[in-house]
């Protein structure tokens, strides 16, 4: 320990009469950790994480989203427990359509050993999403909440942790991402089809898929490989309704150093023009970056990724062109796509799924994990009017 004073000591005597003026710097403090709570991951990668709102006594579902530029509540959510808001001339764009917002100003939400106040939630419909989750879609938890802590995410025992701002230490091993950040992480991406290619896409943990590109971009750049067999359609949902979109693979995505090979990707028809282009390609949706436990640093603009035991788990390639939610605790059969596996085996739109393979427990994450089963015979209990019937099904590949 000496040795090694005097030798700093000695620097300073070398150079301690320089002038270092210009290399003065303010040290930042350290960032301090405020707490940590569970989380829950559905299907597609989704998480949700539960909170309470102002002096509600009910524990309420957000979605956590960096895909969303503010903070958010259901419409429903607030009829159910009169909340007041206040209406406005402001309007959101949302992958379904173009929506006029009302606004719950000055809101506090009180995780589990963290509050954090001053919010002002703007009210959508998240109805569709409920029925596609199964669970209570009560909002969704954006760049107001993002923007003001460190926020590590671990999939592995689906924790949260939140720091404040500050000089931070990362875990070891893993990548730094440097996206450019606006109120969504935008990453720069490399990936190949037909053609490598280098785009920029939205980050975003609110997306329950893979690989979005839209239908322009795919168009304009030829990225997509023509010789292969046509994507097939299937429907999806977002903020505002349904919607169709194509579904097929490209060869490979990188995120960071990582490269993953074969990756399942929806192809948007955009009349909104959600995913900004020209200026970006799509997005990377939350059933891709589940794969890596991640650290949000919107403050610094900083996004540090680590693979884990997530990482090498098989991509769903599974099609059957159903599309199923659940209402009012019922499984229906609300689309069933042209040409597709399940118009092939007799399924029609309304039918009320009763079982699959003897699940009776309606329970539509269940059901969404036996669907990707390719190849898999599965045997549907299906209420069709006052009937019971059965109908076999095997999801094909995408591939």
């Amino acid at each position: 320990m000496r040795i090694l004073l005097k030798c700093i000591y000695a620097v300073w005597v070398v150079f301690g009469t320089s002038n270092l003026a210009g290399q003065e710097q303010f040290i930042e403090a350290p960032s301090k950790k405020l707490t940590s709570f569970p989380f829950q991951l559905l299907s597609g990668g989704v998480i949700i994480v539960k909170a309470k709102l102002n002096n509600l006594p009910d524990s309420l579902h957000f979605i956590l989203d960096t895909g969303s530029g503010g903070i958010s509540l259901d419409s429903m959510t607030v009829d159910k427990y009169n909340i007041p808001v206040v209406p406005s001339d402001k309007k959101i764009k949302g992958i379904g359509g173009v929506k006029k917002v009302s606004f719950l100003n000055d809101a506090t939400l009180y995780f589990p050993g963290l509050t954090v106040d001053r919010l002002n939630f703007h009210v959508n419909d998240y109805e569709i999403l409920t029925n596609v989750y199964g669970i209570k879609i009560d909002g969704i938890i954006g760049y107001s909440f993002f923007v003001r802590y460190i926020v590590h995410i671990n999939y592995d025992n689906s924790i949260i942790t939140v720091n404040t701002t500050g000089e931070y230490k990362y875990p070891r091993g893993g990548y730094m991402l440097n996206p450019i950040f606006t109120a969504i992480p935008i990453q720069q991406t490399q990936f190949k089809d037909s053609k490598e290619m280098m785009s920029r896409f939205y980050f975003d943990t609110g997306a329950g898929l893979n690989f979005l590109i839209s239908e322009n971009y795919a168009r304009d750049s030829a990225v997509l490989h023509r010789k292969r067999k046509s994507p097939v359609i299937t429907q999806a949902e977002g903020l505002g309704g349904k919607m169709v979109m194509r579904y097929t693979t490209v060869k490979w995505v990188k995120v960071g150093p990582y490269k993953f090979r074969k990756v399942p990707t929806h192809i948007f028809e955009d009349p909104y023009n959600v995913t900004n282009y020209p200026y970006l390609g799509g997005l990377l949706g939350n059933d891709l970056l589940r794969r890596f436990n991640t650290t949000f640093n919107y403050v610094k603009q900083e996004l540090h990724i680590i693979p884990n035991t997530q990482y090498k788990d098989f991509f769903d390639y599974a099609y059957t062109g159903l599309a199923i939610y659940n209402v009012d605790g019922e499984i229906l059969i609300d689309e069933v796509a042209p040409g597709s596996p399940a118009e092939k085996a007799g399924f029609k739109k309304n039918d009320y799924v009763l079982a699959i393979n003897n699940d009776f427990s309606k329970s539509i994450q269940s059901y969404r994990v036996k669907l990707q089963s390719v190849r898999e015979k599965l045997t549907f209990l299906i209420l069709r009017d006052r009937d019971i019937i059965t109908l076999n099904l095997k999801p094909v590949s995408i591939l």
